[in-house]
């Protein structure tokens, strides 16, 4: 009894520290993010966290690769609910803006990797955000072959809707801030939800494919 308790807690714990790692990483990156600051956020000493996770680094690495997979899964769960590339390319878009919307350490955290070349990622978690590119490229692929997109490059296609995606989710506050200001008549998207965001990205890149009629 007692060693299924143990087993739970130590779960329990584990999961505690990915969530607030999360947050934190994404709030101040790798190298400001301070082990004495996550133990308190997860009400644990330093030391637990470590007996956990064996450095700073495989604690970065850890929560890294929980996001790529857990998108990765999402848009492949999301793909099997369609049967032609335009809807698998409006379905990708959709789940990792609802995803990245629902966590906004992703998007946080994937640009800081972006800026910094990468410099965080290990092997591992490099092949997984190349794994999640080869989704978006076969979608696309099999949209050619049936003649439903043309002249697709898929990496600028690519960082055009996650870069928009994730930069129009970082910067909604400094948005929401400039509106309010009033002071240059300009819209700055600050009343835009995520869903209005995913609809105009679908419906541009389906115009730039020359989708299917």
């Amino acid at each position: 009894m007692s060693k299924k308790i143990q087993k739970r807690d130590a779960k329990v714990s584990r999961e505690l520290i990915i969530t607030h790692a999360k947050a934190l990483f994404s709030e101040k990156g790798y190298a400001s993010a301070s082990m004495d600051e996550l133990g308190e956020r997860c009400g644990l000493n330093k030391a637990m966290v470590f007996y956990y996770f064996k450095n700073k680094k495989g604690l970065y690495e850890s929560v890294m690769r929980e996001i790529l997979v857990e998108i990765q899964q999402a848009i492949m769960e999301e793909n099997k609910k369609h049967q032609t590339p335009e809807e698998e390319l409006e379905g990708f878009i959709r789940t990792y803006a609802k995803y990245a919307c629902a966590h906004p350490y992703l998007p946080s955290l994937l640009l800081k990797e972006l800026s910094d070349s990468g410099a965080m990622l290990p092997d591992m978690l490099f092949s997984s955000m190349r794994q999640l590119f080869a989704l978006f490229s076969d979608i696309l692929k099999r949209g050619e072959e049936k003649g439903c997109f043309h002249d697709a490059i898929p990496m600028i296609l690519y960082f055009m809707i996650l870069g928009t995606l994730n930069l129009m989710i970082t910067t909604k506050p400094l948005r929401i801030k400039a509106a309010e200001l009033g002071d240059i008549e300009v819209d700055t998207c600050a009343q835009c939800d995520i869903n209005d965001i995913a609809d105009y990205m679908t419906d541009k890149i389906k115009l730039m494919l020359k989708g299917c009629e």
